[in-house]
């Protein structure tokens, strides 16, 4: 049976406005800590003032009589949590595994000690205050010194450091990113809500089913008396996709109180409780011939973690299958320090590591006195050398050739401060990016509706990209239906089960799980056209009609002649037709073992610099991104141009600092913690590639919302390089390491 839509009526791959934009834009999207619930009560924690030691005593008699306190928690009274046993994306997976009060042993900074729960979030707060703790402190260690004991080989092939050694043109350098600390405006929060025989959570929450699975799992209960809830998202930049313990403290709270609990974080409490990218030390060592081909590429690579986890930042993820070299090694490795768990942040891995590749690539260039987009098109790979499987899908050649044409790379000048406008110095700097296509199992339902509308509904949730967009058209492209006519139900674990809203693996996840779902649906409403009376369908077959632009109609004949399909399902006397659809993949997924399946893109930016007031901005940036097929072209280049925008950040601002006598984030605030913006925008150019990747899923599409930030960084700084001659290899710029200049 076909069901090809009617392509003059094509949903997928044109610009489409978000469906949900009306709601958020005129506030009636409930986020979090929107919900308002009967009775609630209000949940502040107490976090440790020092880095490391032991709680010796806790004073809250004085915040227990404030009028108004219910509840005061802590490790007395919190009652059991169970660690995970082993942290899985499909059954709970979390980065801080010591559950809260466990003991009274204090590892970082802000460490939850105590809750207060009160009546008002005003008494919550002044009673929270009021605690007095006492401790016994011991040494810690917050410094970005990172010097790994060991570092555990990720990938090798041949004889690097022989290739290394023997090799006429050669670099040896290190780069180092900080601790960059998720800064989405809506703050991370909890409502959770026990009603005498199950909870129900509202989360700001990337994997709303990985949730469950983990608050089950801590709790020791069953799944069916766990339901988490998260509707919109203000975003989450990764640091919203596992549970944190918060939410722990205020199951507990509600348990105990029998009342809801609504407990939101301080924007302080971000930087300390809910993860941050960490701090990396990367060593790469690059060798070529005369004429620039990579005899040995050498990538070692450091990041901290917490006391108590193994976080690690796969700084090495892209190296291995990148550019073309007989010999490679990347090793990486971890140092522990006492702060609050590490966790993946847009592009986890890749962001610094391709940062530190191709300003290492840049520099290869420059001692070859070879243009940096000519190093690469020469070091190009005919098949993923870390494998030897085939790509599914790869157009990085075409992404830097399209990025130069458009960006004009054929008028630079290599000499440093060769070029000029307006009084101003130019620099230009280019680099790559990539990011593996992921794709996780899904589940999702699709109903043909008797009002003539739709309705999709999966359990994966819409983190500001466009999910919600997504699945209508869809819908939309099978069916006709506009898309202002299909209900769509995300974040909600009482759907079918959805993917996380992480490694950029969402869209490609939903894709066959919709398709098959509304399949399903459309085959159940032609089997009952030919059964109907009253039909212009008598004596037809199933397989005979097609359903397009929201019409049952024989195949040969226009969509407009056919019979709407809610006329349909009146005469068949049904609520709506239905269909369910399904989806595997994950880490392990068996795609992998055939072949190679990653996104490409180039970068190109201009930076201007005024020597007489040490001014730097970054002016122009065009991106090219091979991507398969772009869905919706227009949510699509709102991700890659913010992500470019996070580039410039990562590049000339962002970083947090830790005061090493206390341990605590200094610059704890959206003042001190600088971010880019409008004002920091440059004049940004995004094209994407069209080539579909039909080896991964039956649209071709592939994940976008990470590749965009990766590489952004290396251009930016190569771009500082052309410019000043001052090669920054930490980040971010600082005004005194281009006062050298």
């Amino acid at each position: 049976m076909s069901t090809a839509p009617d392509i003059t009526q094509s949903f997928i791959g044109r610009p489409q406005s978000r469906i949900d934009g009306p709601l958020k834009v005129c506030g009636r999207a409930t986020y979090t800590s929107d919900v308002d619930l009967p009775g609630m009560l209000y949940a502040v924690p107490v976090g440790a003032t020092f880095a490391s030691g032991k709680i010796m005593s806790l004073e809250f008699a004085a915040a227990q009589a404030m009028p108004g306190v219910k509840l005061i928690l802590h490790r007395g009274n919190i009652g059991r949590f169970y660690r995970l046993a082993g942290n899985s994306i499909d059954t709970g997976f979390v980065d801080e595994n010591r559950p809260p009060f466990e003991d009274d042993i204090v590892r970082y900074y802000g460490q939850y000690v105590a809750l207060v729960v009160a009546d008002t979030f005003e008494t919550a707060s002044a009673a929270a205050a009021a605690i007095k703790v006492g401790y016994d402190k011991t040494p810690h260690d917050v410094s970005a010194t990172l010097e790994a004991r060991e570092l555990d080989v990720h990938s090798e092939r041949g004889d690097p450091d022989r290739a290394f050694d023997g090799a006429p043109v050669k670099i040896d350098e290190t780069y180092v990113t900080p601790v960059e600390t998720h800064n989405p405006i809506e703050l991370h929060a909890t409502i959770a809500h026990w009603n005498g025989e199950s909870y129900t959570f509202y989360e700001t929450s990337q994997a709303v089913a990985n949730h469950q699975g983990s608050l089950m799992q801590m709790m020791g209960l069953p799944k069916d008396k766990v339901r988490v809830i998260s509707r919109y998202l203000g975003s989450g930049f990764g640091g919203k996709l596992w549970m944190w313990p918060h939410s722990l403290l205020a199951a507990a709270a509600t348990r105990q109180t029998e009342r809801p609990v609504k407990l939101v974080l301080s924007r302080k409490m971000m930087f300390q409780n809910v993860g941050h990218r960490p701090t990396t030390k990367q060593r790469l060592r690059l060798a070529a011939t005369q004429d620039g081909k990579l005899v040995s590429l050498q990538h070692d690579f450091v990041n901290h973690a917490a006391l108590g986890d193994d976080y690690m930042e796969d700084c090495g993820e892209a190296t291995p299958s990148m550019y073309s070299t007989p010999n490679l090694r990347v090793t990486g490795g971890t140092v522990k320090r006492n702060v609050g768990s590490p966790t993946s942040m847009r592009g986890p891995g890749a962001v610094p590591g391709l940062f530190a590749l191709e300003s290492a690539m840049d520099e290869l260039a420059i001692a070859l006195k070879m243009d940096p987009v000519e190093l690469r098109l020469r070091n190009e790979p005919s098949v993923d050398e870390s494998s030897g499987l085939p790509f599914s899908s790869r157009h990085f050649v075409e992404c830097l050739t399209t990025g130069a044409e458009k960006f004009g790379w054929n008028k630079r000048t290599p000499e440093v401060g060769s070029m000029k406008r307006d009084g101003l110095t130019l620099g230009w700097g280019v680099g790559a990016c990539s990011w593996p296509g992921l794709r996780f199992s899904a589940d999702a339902t699709v109903d043909l509706r008797a009002d003539g509308t739709a309705r999709v509904a999966c359990g994966t949730q819409d983190i500001g990209t466009g999910t919600y967009t997504i699945l209508a058209q869809l819908v939309a492209e099978h069916t006709g239906i506009p898309l202002d006519r299909i209900e769509v139900g995300l974040g909600d674990t009482a759907l079918p089960l959805g993917p996380v809203s992480g490694g950029s693996a969402a869209t490609a996840s939903v894709i066959p799980a919709v398709s098959d779902a509304v399949r399903g649906a459309i085959k159940t409403l032609l089997a009952r056209a030919v059964k109907a009376e009253g039909l212009p369908f008598a004596g037809a077959k199933a397989e005979e009609l097609s359903l397009s632009g929201g019409h049952v109609h024989r195949k040969n004949e226009r969509p407009e002649s056919g019979v709407p399909f809610e006329r349909i399902l009146e005469a068949a006397k049904l609520h709506a037709a239905s269909g369910s659809g399904s989806a595997k993949g994950g880490f392990d997924d068996p795609l992998k073992k055939t072949w190679s399946i990653h996104s490409y893109g180039a970068h190109f930016a201009e930076v201007t610099w005024e020597p007489a007031t040490a001014r730097l901005r970054v002016s122009r940036v065009v991106t090219v991104i091979d991507a398969g097929k772009i869905l919706n072209p227009r949510a699509g280049r709102n991700q890659i141009e913010g992500a470019v925008v996070m580039g410039v950040g990562m590049a000339l601002f962002e970083h947090t600092v830790y005061d090493e006598r206390s341990g605590a984030p200094v610059n704890s605030s959206l003042a001190d913690y600088v971010v880019a913006t409008n004002a920091d925008t440059p004049k940004m150019d995004v094209t994407f590639l069209d080539y579909p990747d039909t080896v991964f899923n039956e649209l071709g599409a592939r994940g976008i919302a990470e590749i965009g930030l990766a590489g952004i960084a290396a251009a930016i700084t190569g771009a500082v390089y052309h410019a000043t001659g001052v090669r920054v290899r930490k980040l971010p710029v600082m005004i005194e390491d281009l006062l050298k200049a």
